[in-house]
């Protein structure tokens, strides 16, 4: 049961405050859940054990006992209650008709730096939505800024320890993050992580550098003050600003030279040896592409600790390579089936490592990388996941890619199974006469893909008797 201060937080906190009561509509009920053939597809749960529902974050805690009351009410009003006995933690197996039973949050900073503004138009109406959303930033991983949190949503974080949760910092400098989010409420969110650090909420956390604005000594005082936080702040990502073609009108920004990545990752390596010395644990970590840009070579895959931060694209090169170095030595024979990868520019010579190393063990292994130019969002743009069809088309046609072409699973959508530009990858796939294989990030994946073990394709759209689709290689 909850304890009586969470259940008297929740009566003064949604007094007032719910003056909209969103309609968490069953969408569907699992077939192993304890509501099968109690409730129905329609009804809306209102309450759990007296707690109003308000939205995914209530209906998770609230469900997390094995006694509950439940309330609902069905599509013609008509209100009734069940009890439910489950395993402590165990799920209700409901599904609603919208994930986070709730409207999903904006985000309301302008900043400098932000990738969406720097899109051109003309692309699907999602890719210009903007999630500031800190429930997707606990279900989810996403990165919120806290510039939207009311106070329900702070003092709610605190009693339901909802942890951890993943906060886009930038800078600790109050008036330079105002400057940088164009959010006048940005530099009184430093105080809201003190808070979250001191009542026990984890945090890791995300700086995006921008030369000439939070580099240098502001990325120092940055890093000071959150390493203050510890260990409620547990790690942190510092990746250079990705600047694409389309900034016109937007804030004059400059990308990262050679010189200054160098620097930088002097400056946080060093700090990262203090803190080790001071915590045992680095707390901050440089993104690959820092090492890219600067021409270095990635540190070992024991410095990056728990990989906490490799949605950031942090040491995630570095454990491929680990991870396909293992596959190499439990594997068998491949099948000799000539291939291609097509990967970013920034990734592309550790793939090209990876494949020589293949064909020291296995001469027939028949394989090439090609590193795609990012064309549509610019130059500058040089990883994997931002690459569009219409770039991979228009630099392989024509190219020897063998008879398989072998791409990250990032730059798909994985329902739609298109990239970014609305291409399909049914699409592309004939567009450049080969299967295209879909691969996941990780070295064993790569491995069994370029070995001819290869993933199925679900494609979208498809009949229940043809649901996984095997392209014909023949």
């Amino acid at each position: 049961m909850l304890p009586f201060f969470l259940l008297l937080y929740f009566v003064i906190i949604t007094e007032g405050e719910a003056k909209w009561m969103p309609e968490n509509k069953i969408k569907s009920i699992d077939r192993d859940s304890p509501l099968r053939h109690r409730a129905e597809p329609g009804d809306v749960l209102l309450s759990i054990n007296g707690n109003r529902i308000i939205d995914v974050l209530d209906y998770k805690y609230f469900a997390y006992d094995r006694a509950l009351d439940l309330r609902l009410r069905r599509p013609d009003g008509t209100e009734y209650e069940l009890q439910v006995h489950k395993p402590e933690g165990g799920d209700l197996g409901l599904d609603f008709e919208s994930y986070l039973m709730d409207r999903p949050r904006s985000c309301a900073n302008a900043c400098v730096f932000c990738f969406i503004d720097q899109l051109p138009k003309g692309m699907r109406p999602t890719m210009y939505f903007k999630d500031d959303d800190a429930r997707l930033s606990f279900l989810l991983g996403n990165y919120i800024t806290l510039t939207n949190l009311s106070k329900r949503e702070i003092e709610r974080i605190i009693a339901l320890h909802i942890s951890p949760i993943n906060v886009s910092v930038h800078t600790t400098n109050p008036e330079l993050r105002c400057r940088m989010l164009k959010n006048k409420r940005a530099g009184e969110t430093i105080d809201v992580m003190r808070r979250f650090a001191e009542s026990g909420i984890v945090m890791n956390c995300q700086i995006v550098c921008c030369p000439g604005w939070n580099d240098g000594e502001e990325l120092m005082r940055t890093m000071r003050e959150l390493e203050e936080m510890y260990p409620g702040v547990h790690s942190v990502s510092i990746v250079p600003v990705g600047l694409t073609k389309y900034r016109e009108g937007l804030e004059p920004l400059t990308p990262f030279t050679p010189e200054h990545a160098a620097e930088t990752l002097d400056m946080v390596t060093a700090f990262g040896d203090e803190c080790l010395r001071r915590h045992g644990t680095r707390i901050f970590f440089c993104g690959d592409e820092m090492y890219l840009l600067a021409g270095r070579e990635l540190p070992p895959d024991e410095f990056y600790e728990e990989h906490t931060q490799l949605e950031n694209g942090v040491g995630m090169l570095r454990l491929l390579e680990t991870e396909f170095k293992s596959a190499l030595r439990l594997s068998d024979e491949p099948d000799g089936v000539p291939f291609a990868i097509a990967t970013g520019v920034s990734a592309a010579p550790y793939f090209q490592r990876l494949l020589d190393l293949a064909k020291e063990k296995y001469p027939k292994l028949d394989g090439r990388v090609y590193a795609i130019v990012n064309d549509f969002f610019g130059h500058s743009i040089n990883v994997s996941g931002l690459i569009t069809g219409q770039d991979l088309i228009a630099q392989l046609k024509g190219r020897d890619i063998g008879r398989r072409l072998l791409i990250s699973q990032n730059m798909l959508r994985r329902q739609e199974m298109d990239f970014l530009d609305d291409i399909t990858l049914a699409g592309a796939s004939h567009a450049l006469g080969v299967p295209i294989y879909p691969v996941e990030q990780d070295g064993f994946a790569l491995w069994d893909a370029m070995a001819g073990e290869l993933p199925e394709i679900r494609l979208p759209g498809q009949s229940e008797a043809t649901e996984y689709y095997q392209y014909n290689q023949n």
